[in-house]
């Protein structure tokens, strides 16, 4: 066990200079945002088929809503990639993305096949981006408790 500890260590600090860089928050940040930026720009290139999307899951008024989806996905990103007002911006995509993979991706409603068996991949997919959207929240909140200045 403690030459298993030895190891970790040694690994743990030739990774730490690298993995806890600003640029690495960075691209991992972006990378947890980038399904929500590519569809949200998606929608906003192609805003009727947004709305008849949005329809399609029976929300009514689409354009209304498809509006909205598509300022809430591209700010939020914003958010937390600059990170102005980071913890507002990922709980609101961890939020949203529980909610619509609730509405898009009903597996449990599906008969047994390879169609159910997508879904259910994808809504568990979703389920862990939301997560990860809950720990950035978590940790940009807990340098309010603790008052470190090195999160931004």
């Amino acid at each position: 066990m403690t030459m298993l500890l030895k190891m970790e260590a040694k690994l743990a600090g030739v990774c730490t200079p690298v993995f806890t860089s600003h640029p690495a928050r960075w691209l991992g940040l972006l990378a947890l945002c980038s399904p929500h930026i590519v569809t949200g720009m998606n929608r906003l290139m192609d805003f009727d088929a947004a709305a008849r999307e949005m329809e399609g899951y029976g929300l009514l008024p689409g354009r209304p809503i498809a509006a909205v989806v598509i300022l809430l996905q591209l700010s939020a990103a914003a958010m937390i990639i600059s990170g102005f007002c980071r913890w507002i911006g990922s709980l609101s995509l961890c939020a949203f993305t529980v909610m619509a993979t609730f509405i898009a991706f009903r597996f449990w409603e599906m008969p047994m096949g390879a169609e159910r068996f997508a879904a259910m991949n994808v809504f568990f997919e979703h389920m862990g981006l939301a997560g990860g959207f809950l720990l950035v929240t978590w940790y940009d909140l807990h340098k309010w408790r603790r008052g470190s200045r090195d999160w931004s």
